[in-house]
């Protein structure tokens, strides 16, 4: 069992910046991918940014390539999301995953377990 807790989010000006924080309990962490997603109103939670158990590898959505950077520390058990040059069309609630396997990748079913979600509006 993983269970994630995520902090960080909140209300920030178009342009601003955040950081996301899910840390995680269990001591399968540093063997599982973990991946960031997002939901919008009315929309499908859509994949974010992954990362694979060293954090040698890192994927992400192009919508967010260039400003956001997930990164994790193993002896902490946390993973991270750094977002940069918000957008409004950045708002959503966030959440982390912990995925099956040791790397990552854009479906949702290859992560097994997920944090409570966190609100990031981005205000223009």
């Amino acid at each position: 069992q993983v269970q994630l807790g995520q902090s960080g989010g909140g209300l920030v000006q178009a342009g601003g910046s955040l950081r996301l924080s899910c840390a995680a309990s269990g001591r399968t962490f540093s063997n599982r991918a973990m991946a960031w997603f997002r939901q919008a109103p009315g929309k499908e939670r859509e994949f974010v940014a992954c990362i694979n158990v060293s954090g040698g590898a890192e994927y992400y959505a192009e919508s967010v390539k260039g400003r956001f950077t997930i990164s994790r520390d193993n002896a902490r058990s946390t993973v991270y999301l750094q977002m940069n040059s918000l957008k409004p069309e950045d708002t959503a609630v966030y959440y982390c995953a912990a995925g099956r396997f040791s790397f990552g990748g854009t479906p949702r079913d290859i992560y097994d377990y997920w944090g409570q979600g966190t609100q990031v509006t981005v205000s223009s």
